[in-house]
């Protein structure tokens, strides 16, 4: 760790952080519910895995009532319906994998491998960074066979928060007891301030729709919510990305850590902006919707109806994708979108060469909840490979969530 964080202004700072919190079978499980109100505090998302034997020290239901999701802690969630837990999902959810209180037991589990309960299990799987806060008697936690864990644990980029010392449950008075909560939360603070993986990364992220102006008060547009594009700037700028957002006319707050955002309404507008910042970008992710036509002729003032043409004549807006992917630097990274009415892989196969992307996201309006007007999206992901492509398709998913699935895959961290 490099210092404690200044947590007088840092009530969110977690706001977006999922955090898997493991519980061993130590007389300090206790603690995990003031721990894990006060990550919640700081903003994050929590679920629980508990050891069989933690159970004894605190209840599932406590856990399950402060943090808002169930609590898993075996295998089988439902014997007679054959419900089983996905520890696999659990690992690859959280961006950290907290266990506090953890036991000497449970460390030497982690060193060997070892998977006979659904917390190890979770270790195992998990694609995320794992911290650990001890909590045992004062002779286990000296024992040269804890010691040897500690030290192979963080051999293999395994954080450990050291234990306190005081007063322990044996009555003697040593180091071994678990670090108070709000200095575990802190450290967890600390560790997303000085660990994110997109820390230095410039992205720039073009969302919602365009509207082309008739008169003064019509336009051609389309549907876009913009909900899509500032999920992924969200997303990006969690993980510590500077984003600069240009947004289209829509009626969304701004990510809370994005600090860049632009507002546009015509494709014109939208191509000066995006243009303009795209050389020192290190990746673009061009999600708005732009109108692809726009009238010949326009009015400043509102046509009346006798005189609103009878034929409207349209022409070409600037293509801002095609442009980006002309001027793109082999080090950059550009994804951008289609969306179809039906199943449209051979399309967006198309435009993936012909813009010169690496990444393009298919979806299509003959899925139900996915393009326009929907909180969730179904996806398919074609990615460039040498001079050949490779697709991952995605079920559906809401919005936050398949942003994190984009944005881990564009920069390949998961």
């Amino acid at each position: 760790m490099t210092g404690e964080p200044d947590t007088q202004n840092d009530n969110k700072t977690l706001l977006g952080r999922r955090i898997v919190l493991g519980i061993t079978g130590s007389i300090a499980a206790y603690k995990s519910a003031f721990l894990a109100r006060e990550l919640i505090r700081y903003g994050a998302e929590v679920r629980v895995v508990m050891t069989p034997s933690s159970i004894e020290f605190i209840t599932p239901l406590t856990l399950a009532t402060l943090v808002g999701h169930p609590v898993h802690s075996d295998f089988t969630e439902d014997l007679e319906a054959g419900t089983w837990t996905n520890h696999v999902e659990l690992g690859l959810w959280g961006d950290l994998f907290l266990v506090a209180p953890c036991t000497a037991q449970t460390m030497s589990a982690f060193v060997n491998g070892s998977c006979e309960n659904l917390l190890q299990a979770v270790f195992l799987s998990a694609r995320c960074p794992v911290m650990i806060a001890p909590a045992m008697d004062l002779d286990m936690f000296s024992n040269p066979a804890t010691q040897e864990s500690i030290r192979t644990l963080e051999e293999r980029s395994i954080t450990i928060i050291e234990p306190a010392s005081g007063l322990l449950a044996s009555g003697l008075d040593g180091k071994g007891r678990l670090e108070e909560p709000d200095i575990i939360a802190k450290k967890v603070v600390g560790f997303f301030r000085d660990n994110l993986p997109l820390t230095g990364k410039k992205v720039v992220v073009t969302a919602g729709p365009t509207q082309e102006p008739l008169d003064a008060v019509r336009y051609l547009g389309n549907r876009s919510t913009g909900k899509m594009g500032f999920a992924i700037a969200g997303r990006l700028a969690d993980l510590g990305a500077d984003v600069t957002l240009i947004a289209g006319p829509v009626s969304l707050k701004t990510p809370e850590r994005v600090v860049t955002r632009i507002d546009v309404v015509t494709a014109e507008e939208l191509y000066k902006a995006t243009i303009g910042v795209w050389d020192e970008m290190d990746a673009g992710v061009a999600c708005a919707a732009v109108a692809d036509l726009r009238p010949l002729k326009s009015s400043k003032e509102k046509l009346h109806r006798a005189d609103l043409p009878s034929t409207l004549e349209l022409e070409d807006t600037p293509d801002t994708l095609l442009e980006m992917g002309a001027r793109k630097k082999p080090e950059q990274l550009l994804m951008g979108f289609a969306l179809e009415t039906d199943e449209g892989l051979v399309s967006a196969k198309g435009k993936l060469e012909r813009k010169n992307l690496d990444f393009v996201v298919m979806n299509t309006l003959a899925d139900d909840g996915a393009g326009f007007n929907h909180d969730t999206n179904k996806v398919t992901v074609i990615k460039r490979v040498g001079l050949d492509t490779e697709s991952r398709s995605f079920e559906l998913k809401s919005k936050q969530e398949v942003a994190r699935d984009l944005v881990d895959m564009l920069f390949q961290l998961k």
